[in-house]
């Protein structure tokens, strides 16, 4: 028998929600991505990329189950599996922590972009079947073969393009445009995903397979959505409070040295009434002090005059 699904039980408001979340975490890592470009340091520019990864992983995994909280089958109550729910998060952030390292480490050329986009845009796709996997109900949940090929290509596509416009498009507003994207095309490959779905319905009296230990959706998403939430208001803190990360500049060069800074001020300042000064230059073993001053030509010592 055909279970009936429903995808907006709730109306505009979970899709609305999920989308938003999906623009907020693709800004936020999208913007860690891009200061670490401008970072030298191999330690600070790993931390910024694992900053983005949890963000864009984070930003997802919450799209997609603010979304679930929508979906639900008339004939039968829908759960959740809790191991496979968390399993979907730690397989996003993983997943999209490699494709954003490759474009990090690789720069914009046209192989990291496109290896690191298609590993980013499989990572999002796997986060949605996995946590599609974690459904427990009185029935078995199908898939349209094409519709799920369409819905990979999407994200795949959408990660590439966000990545290429943080990398290359420096500017807030690009990458808020890049964000919208994302967010757009993210949720509509998880609506298109569901589109795919088909619920075949158990017959009268047979458990569901694998129920034991299963949540509803209201029990197990809701706390479960209050920690990528606030990670994500969190990591948006440190965009706001960091000028570099809004303005996309450069990081400030490092100081030089103190020793050389005083060496360069002593060989730079003349003082009052005396002629400037040149610093002396060290003898080399076996060298008296007036061949170091006249060179290997022997040209002869100079006067005290000429110090």
């Amino acid at each position: 028998m055909q279970g009936t699904t429903d995808g907006f039980s709730y109306g505009l408001i979970t899709p609305v929600a999920a989308f938003l979340m999906a623009c907020l975490g693709g800004a936020l890592g999208l913007r860690c991505a891009v200061r670490s470009l401008h970072t030298p340091e191999p330690g600070r520019r790993a931390g910024w990329l694992v900053l983005a990864a949890v963000a864009i992983g984070s930003g997802v995994w919450t799209m997609h189950f603010i979304a679930m909280m929508g979906f639900a089958v008339v004939e039968t109550p829908v759960a959740y599996d809790p191991a496979t729910t968390f399993a979907s998060l730690a397989l996003a952030i993983v997943m999209v922590g490699v494709g954003i390292f490759i474009v990090g480490y690789r720069g914009t050329t046209t192989m990291a972009l496109i290896t690191g986009g298609t590993v980013t845009g499989l990572g999002i796709a796997s986060m949605h079947y996995l946590g599609m996997a974690g459904i427990r109900l009185e029935g078995r949940v199908e898939y349209d073969t094409l519709t799920v090929g369409g819905s990979v290509a999407v994200a795949v596509v959408a990660a590439t393009t966000a990545l290429w416009a943080a990398a290359s498009l420096h500017s807030l507003l690009m990458s808020l445009a890049a964000s919208v994207t994302m967010g757009i095309a993210v949720t509509g490959m998880h609506y298109m995903g569901m589109a795919a779905v088909h619920v075949h319905l158990n017959p009268p009296g047979a458990a569901a397979e694998g129920a034991e230990g299963a949540e509803s959706a209201a029990t197990l998403l809701g706390p479960m959505l209050v920690g990528p939430g606030v990670f994500l208001l969190l990591a948006a803190v440190v965009v706001i409070f960091d000028p570099l990360m809004v303005t996309g500049g450069q990081e400030p060069p490092a100081p030089a040295p103190r020793g050389r800074r005083r060496g360069q001020g002593l060989q730079e300042r003349a003082l009052p009434g005396v002629p400037a000064q040149r610093a002396r230059p060290e003898p080399t073993y076996g060298q008296s002090a007036d061949e170091a001053v006249s060179g290997p030509s022997g040209g002869g010592s100079r006067g005290v005059h000429d110090w």
